[in-house]
């Protein structure tokens, strides 16, 4: 069965054609106004079913995929069923439920242009997407909407028992089982530009490296680390984490490893000990090693929250196709074109098999 709780929570990234036309289709062909599905609180038109479908599309080909033309009209229906359940959700959202939402996407819009490095690389991102900024920030805004909605009134009715974490814990054992890690903390010089991302000048980089000579020497004479950090270290993510971070080797956990060079250098230090500068991809680093913490089974006490987590998201998502028939139910949503129903119902009877 495919994923209903995913399809639900990322519905909104379908949502071209409300947020874009706001429902005006003076501007629009006729064959864009024609109304595909319809029902209390829902009206999808052609238009907003093909930009879903072209910003899926696009989507795809960021990632080298495709979409054949034999798959098209499923593709449709699929993408129509994401437009009508993610109106109904934010139809059936309470004003507490958009108000929540409102302050996670404005949290999620900003650390969106953090990860970004700045805002023309963020712009270009969504430009290879075919995505507007306006666009986007409303797809964000109705997916909080969307989760605010599903977990008060699903998620929230979910009772997961202390039996059965502990079931989880003791029958998925290399899930817990935690390889070598290091805790340290880095000074970083870039030698690249933050905002294009591009190498400097060898001009600058001399005076990068300066900089960075400047910092290891201080460092090596026995000054307090963590303000040598706040001083030089050029790493945006400095503010938040202070420098430090816990991880493993790439061979045991890729997903938790640092860049090659950093890796080889902060497990052969000992704790308490100081690098020399290492140069990366990312400019020069000096790093302060606290600790290594042996390999080891993550404790029942330690797991045991994420485990809840992971079975209450489980038994939400079996539970989401009756809620979202439900509503569609309740609303007497109506799908008018006769191709697009056909498809969605093959398409939903092939999930459930």
């Amino acid at each position: 069965m495919r994923n209903y709780y995913t399809t639900a929570l990322v519905a909104a990234t379908c949502l071209l054609g409300a947020a874009a036309r706001g429902g005006d289709v003076s501007s629009a062909s006729l064959f864009d106004g024609v109304i595909v599905a319809k029902g209390q609180g829902v009206e999808v038109r052609r238009g907003q079913l093909d930009d879903a479908f072209v910003a899926f599309q696009a989507n795809l080909a960021a990632r080298g995929q495709n979409i054949p033309e034999d798959k098209r009209l499923q593709t449709e229906a699929q993408l129509l069923d994401r437009l009508i359940v993610a109106q109904l959700l934010v139809h059936k959202a309470t004003v507490a439920d958009k108000a929540k939402a409102k302050e996670g996407a404005t949290r999620f819009l900003d650390e969106s242009y953090k990860a970004a490095g700045s805002e023309e690389s963020f712009l270009r991102q969504l430009k290879v997407l075919g995505i507007t900024p306006p666009q986007f920030t409303n797809r964000v805004t109705e997916q909080a909407i969307a989760e605010e909605l599903l977990g008060r009134e699903v998620k929230s009715k979910v009772i997961i028992s202390t039996e059965q974490v502990q079931k989880f814990y003791e029958t998925n054992d290399a899930a817990f089982r935690q390889p070598e890690m290091a805790r340290a903390s880095h000074i970083l010089v870039l030698t690249r530009d933050p905002r294009t991302r591009l190498e400097l000048p060898d001009e600058q980089k001399k005076a990068k490296r300066e900089k960075a000579d400047k910092a290891l020497a201080r460092a090596k004479k026995g000054e307090d680390f963590s303000k040598l950090i706040e001083e030089f270290s050029e790493d945006p993510l400095a503010k938040d984490n202070k420098g430090e971070f816990k991880f493993t080797r790439a061979k045991d956990d890729p997903r938790r490893a640092m860049v090659a060079e950093f890796e080889v250098a902060a497990f052969a230090l000992k704790p308490g000990e100081i690098s020399s500068l290492v140069k990366t991809e990312y400019g020069y680093h000096i790093i302060k090693l606290h600790e290594i913490i042996p390999a080891q089974k993550v404790s029942f006490t330690e797991a045991s929250d994420k485990i809840r987590e992971v079975l209450t998201t489980r038994e939400t998502e079996k539970q989401l196709p009756d809620y979202f028939s439900k509503l569609k139910k309740e609303a007497g949503v109506e799908i008018l074109d006769q191709k697009l129903k056909d498809a969605l119902a093959r398409s939903q009877n092939e999930a459930v098999k």
